[in-house]
């Protein structure tokens, strides 16, 4: 009798471990085709400019190409390439952003500092006004920008001593300004995540700092900030990529200068020339300008696309480490 029970106490353990492997191997399927599913769907449209970027007008209408080209080129990478001047461009972009972004988390970082170590009259008024900077978008602020760098001033002293304002619209100088002054693109984020790193740091390796005799400046050097460095790493990534892609604080100010996001902007436009100069028919004022297919002018601005995010990936390739580190430093913090 007791191995009989035995017996069926085993069957019906294997049994149940049975069901729960096979449960199991279910669950994952449905997990990997999810998954999938998800990153498909956010990498199709990438996917798409891809491989319209390497096919020809030819198979940009034939109804039998859907995603591999059946006749491979990189014409649009060069038509691309000559329409954005594209790498005085990459290099002119690169020292602006490099500099605005170094001028934009150095003066964060000290703003964050100052909010998570000093108590003084209005800090949470000045911490809500860092919340406006980040719930605001910038297009609110568009005009009122516009009317203080056209007539910048500061406390009427430049008037003053000069009899007029200072213009600096499409200028380094009021780029560089609003980084330096913690008011550029997405400060108060990286205001705000360098504060929650600092409140997490012991008090205790400040107040040791001060008694072997570092002042406050040195103690921020030596003993903070480089236990801070994955964090202003990943601001720093987070500035650049911003910057990057930015078109508002771009046009802006940096109109005269040769930047991605301007030249990206302006590639449909520097395509009809193009397509004009070398399909004019006829001659003089009474030549008639051809128009280009609209398929084709899509492709190549798909293929600017591309070689506007191809310095980004880049970027992450190489700071892949550093970021992913100080994300999750940042959610031990929090």
């Amino acid at each position: 009798m007791s191995d009989n029970v035995v017996t069926a106490r085993t069957g019906s353990n294997s049994l149940n471990i049975v069901k729960n492997n096979i449960v199991d191997v279910i669950y994952k399927i449905f997990r990997a085709i999810l998954l999938f599913g998800f990153c498909f769907l956010i990498m199709q449209p990438l996917l798409d400019k891809i491989s319209v970027s390497f096919m020809p007008e030819v198979d940009l209408y034939d109804a039998t190409v859907i995603s591999i080209p059946r006749n491979f080129s990189t014409d649009n990478y060069k038509i691309a390439m000559n329409l954005m001047k594209y790498w005085p461009t990459l290099f002119q972009s690169i020292i602006i952003i490099v500099i605005s972004a170094a001028l934009q988390v150095t003066s964060c970082m000290l703003a964050a500092y100052g909010f998570a170590r000093y108590k003084f009259p209005g800090r949470n008024v000045l911490f809500m006004c860092v919340f406006l900077i980040i719930i605001v978008p910038p297009q609110t602020i568009l005009s009122s920008l516009y009317l203080n760098f056209q007539f910048f001033d500061i406390f009427g002293i430049v008037k003053l001593i000069s009899g007029r304002n200072i213009n600096l619209l499409g200028t380094l100088t009021g780029y560089f300004l609003l980084s330096a002054t913690a008011m550029g693109l997405k400060s108060g984020l990286y205001i705000f995540l360098l504060r929650q790193y600092f409140r997490g740091v012991p008090k205790e390796l400040e107040e040791a700092a001060y008694v072997d005799g570092c002042g406050r400046l040195h103690t921020f050097g030596r003993i903070m900030l480089p236990d801070a460095l994955p964090m202003v790493t990943s601001c720093f990534l987070f500035s650049f990529v911003w910057q990057w892609t930015d078109s508002i604080f771009s046009s802006l100010f940096l109109r005269g200068y040769m930047m991605m996001p301007i030249s990206l902007s302006r590639l449909t436009e520097s395509f009809f020339r193009y397509w004009a100069s070398i399909n004019a028919v006829g001659s003089g004022s009474g030549g008639v300008m051809a128009q280009p297919p609209i398929g084709y002018v899509q492709a190549v601005v798909a293929t600017g696309m591309i070689l506007f995010l191809i310095p980004l990936v880049l970027l992450y390739l190489v700071a892949q480490r550093t970021f992913v580190e100080s994300l999750s430093q940042t959610g031990i913090k929090m």
